[in-house]
């Protein structure tokens, strides 16, 4: 495996390659892990794993660690700090668990035989180590990459690094408490404020080992966004080799006749795109009850966002957000 040491260069050039750089990963699907060392996160690091064997897909787990975490109390020097991002051999804070999850991607001996890797570094509030990363490149064109960013706090760092991307899905730990939206804009978990304001899919994680080989419940209400989210979790669910069965909720025993046909309909947009329907399933009564407890056989809970405004969804709600809370497994929030 060989190292290439990216030098800084003149401000001009390296607009016009972030601009390049930018265009290049509109074309992949790019997933980026929120790693914190907890059982979730890995949980979550396994669902990307899944789907991040194609050639079109990139992942990148990232740690935020607080300014200058180590370096006063520690005594480390930079430049040692800086090179443990390549040796491993350093216990710097979130090292550990950026390393853990690479373990989980893949091997030494693959690493060594079939990627190559470059380490950069680039000054971040004022912060001696600043942020540095280091990006794995497979000869087919996967991309891997370990990020150690500072910040102020973990979800400020989240969502700056959404927009250093750009990223189709952030996945992350769940909370081990969780809030209604209105309480959550004030005071809440990294999760939840990242949840919430993230402009793109959110994937809370939890381990659910019963649930797994059930794969994904898609859940739908006959309009076009839910329908449009639909497709977009399908195909995650078909490259991940996971089963797809479909819920839709009915208020009452007479809207069933009503799900039962945006059923019918979406099982065959599905199969027009050559993705088959495992099952379906009706649930009466609260939408949110009704999908958590059906959801608790399956691994992953999918359900599209409301497509309100955030000022809207902190007074109105959304059945999403309530379900991210509620669930017992995982839930993919589409956006």
């Amino acid at each position: 495996m060989a190292f290439k040491f990216i030098k800084p260069g003149k401000k001009n050039t390296l607009q016009q390659e972030m601009g390049e750089t930018r265009q290049e990963r509109r074309n992949r699907f790019r997933i980026l892990v929120c790693i914190d060392g907890s059982d979730a996160s890995y949980e979550g690091l396994r669902f990307a794993s899944r789907i991040g064997h194609s050639d079109e897909c990139d992942i990148i787990l990232l740690y935020v660690r607080p300014i200058d975490q180590g370096l006063r109390s520690g005594g480390l020097q930079v430049r040692v700090a800086r090179e443990n991002m390549l040796d491993w051999g350093l216990e710097l804070p979130g090292i550990r668990y950026l390393k853990q999850g690479l373990d989980m991607l893949t091997g030494e001996d693959e690493i060594s035989a079939h990627w190559t890797a470059s380490m950069s570094h680039s000054e971040s509030w004022g912060d001696p180590l600043g942020d540095n990363k280091v990006e794995y490149c497979h000869e087919n064109g996967r991309t891997i990459v370990l990020k150690l960013k500072t910040a102020p706090d973990p979800a400020s760092g989240i969502l700056d690094q959404y927009e250093l991307g750009p990223y189709n899905l952030i996945i992350m730990g769940a909370p081990t408490h969780w809030h209604s939206e209105m309480r959550a804009f004030f005071s809440a978990s990294v999760t939840q404020k990242v949840a919430m304001l993230s402009p793109c899919s959110v994937m809370v994680a939890r381990p659910n080992e019963h649930g797994r080989g059930k794969g994904h419940l898609i859940c739908i209400d006959g309009t076009k966004h839910s329908l449009d989210a639909m497709r977009r979790d399908a195909v995650l669910a078909k490259h991940s080799g996971r089963p797809v069965t479909l819920f839709c909720g009915a208020r009452q025993k007479s809207d069933i006749a009503t799900a039962g046909r945006v059923l019918e309909k979406a099982t065959e947009m599905l199969a027009k795109i050559d993705i088959e329907v495992q099952d379906v399933l009706v649930g009466v009564g609260n939408p949110t009850e009704e999908i958590v407890r059906a959801g608790d056989d399956y691994g992953v809970i999918a359900v599209a966002d409301s497509g309100k405004k955030l000022f809207r969804r902190l007074f109105a709600g959304g059945t999403a957000f309530k379900v991210m809370g509620a669930a017992k497994t995982s839930v993919l929030n589409i956006r």
